[in-house]
């Protein structure tokens, strides 16, 4: 296929959508088999249908204008600083990985789940492995805004969005110390319990960390004693200005995250700090919801039309749709949050979500395979994006779950996972804990790049 493109291409790509043949469920579970795909997605039936980050996405997938990898025919030469005391070479396995997954028009629909996360990774990773050169597990202002600028320049050019310091709320701050007292690496060591908790945090177990925070809890236990060198030094000086106590414990908690980094391998630090992060994006709704209005005037009252009601709330959830993907979780998060929305603030106490058929899934981006557009759901535990040479770019995507989205009492609170009290319906197995729990088919939507040239590009 690609012999017959027109060599004139090769500084362009050109988005080509694929169906290719079903595998096994079994055979995609791990991130390995996701090689030779671009966007794979769940179904059950190929015959049926089917940091956080400030900016929201304009347009639906895989309808994207300009094309998704349009920034991989960047070739020019990054311009550095050249004064940055970060060691980029260290980490360069974890910068090629942040670019693909912030890679151009794909990153502001995978920011709040895959991009933004994996840039918070990589900035802590980068300034915890520099520290082993400089004793220093904190930037100083006057370095930070070059160190900032070259991360940003490096990524760019392997590819990635342009504007991650706007879409992940990048600042310098993000390598210094903040207000936390301790950056010295020898200091940080001889003020906390550094074996530890390195041991709770080595090796986390990612389905049941959330709920058990054996690594969260160290973590926050080391910050609390970093926190009380603050006090102990104010005491001495006679200052009692100390900035506001959270903000000075989750600045201490970067300083901890980056002694972890130093301590571990980059890859395996990156596993432990998205797996943590995967604890945090899955207990909120990541969605705006707009002005409901339309929706209370056609489903107030008693709701004297379905129809009309329900394409009111149709209409709503499209707004929804063009936002982000977001995981099985946080999907549940944003029907209760928009259900409760609606009971409280227009006075719509019927389970319209049962009336019209909304599921989870109609809260997240929705993707076009064999023309029928579906919402895609990532997995809970969300993988990264997969570059591979010949086939392009990957990331897991669930078709498969057609879970009517719950309708909440007016007092119940976003459901917690970890609540084993409560009956979530049918979590995906990601949610669960388990590898699987369907025998499914997959099917593979590629979109390929047109230019072999760009492709050696990237290699």
């Amino acid at each position: 296929m690609r012999g017959g493109l027109d060599q004139r291409c090769n500084f362009f790509l050109l988005p080509v959508f694929l169906i290719l043949l079903c595998f096994q469920d079994s055979y995609c579970s791990s991130s390995n088999s996701l090689k030779s795909s671009v966007i794979t997605l769940k179904k059950k039936d190929m015959l049926l249908p089917q940091i956080s980050p400030s900016e929201a996405p304009q347009s639906l997938l895989p309808l994207l204008a300009p094309s998704p990898l349009a920034p991989f025919t960047n070739s020019t030469v990054p311009k550095l600083s050249g004064v940055c005391t970060l060691n980029f070479e260290a980490v360069e396995d974890v910068m090629s990985m942040t670019a693909i997954d912030c890679v151009g028009g794909f990153a502001p629909f995978l920011a709040n789940v895959i991009c933004c996360p994996q840039v918070e990774a990589n900035l802590i990773i980068l300034v915890g492995q520099s520290s082993k050169d400089t004793d220093m597990l904190a930037l100083n202002g006057t370095l930070a805004k070059p160190c900032l600028s070259d991360f940003e320049q490096i990524l760019v050019g392997q590819g990635a969005n342009d504007t991650l310091n706007r879409l992940c709320s990048i600042h310098p701050s993000n390598l210094t110390e903040g207000s936390c007292p301790v950056k010295g690496f020898i200091e940080f060591e001889r003020t906390v319990d550094s074996s530890s908790l390195l041991a709770a945090c080595e090796k986390i177990d990612n389905v049941n960390e959330c709920c058990e925070q054996v690594c969260q809890n160290a973590i926050a236990e080391a910050a609390r004693k970093l926190v009380a060198k603050a006090y102990d030094l104010s005491s001495m000086d006679g200052s009692h200005a100390l900035s506001d106590p959270s903000v000075r414990v989750n600045d201490c908690k970067t300083i901890a995250l980056r002694w972890l980094a130093s301590k571990l391998d980059p890859s395996k630090a990156k596993e432990v700090l998205r797996g943590l992060s995967n604890c945090k994006i899955n207990k909120v709704c990541p969605l705006a919801f707009p002005n409901a209005s339309h929706v209370e005037k056609s489903c107030g009252n008693g709701i004297n039309n379905h129809k009309e009601c329900c394409n009111a709330v149709e209409n709503y959830v499209s707004h929804l749709q063009n936002q982000s993907f977001i995981t099985n979780l946080q999907a549940l998060n944003c029907a209760a949050s928009l259900g409760l929305k609606l009971q409280k603030e227009s006075n719509i106490t019927k389970d319209i979500y049962n009336l019209c058929h909304i599921s989870l899934k109609d809260f997240s981006v929705q993707v076009a395979p064999q023309g029928v557009e579906s919402g895609c759901l990532l997995p809970s535990l969300p993988s990264d994006a997969v570059f591979d040479r010949s086939a392009g770019l990957s990331f897991l995507c669930d078709l498969n779950d057609n879970i009517p989205a719950p309708w909440p009492s007016q007092s119940q609170l976003p459901t917690s996972s970890c609540n084993k009290t409560v009956k979530i319906p049918a979590l995906p197995a990601a949610a669960s804990g388990q590898s699987s729990i369907y025998s499914t088919d997959i099917v593979t939507l590629m979109l390929l790049l047109a230019a072999p040239s760009v492709l050696a590009s990237l290699m």
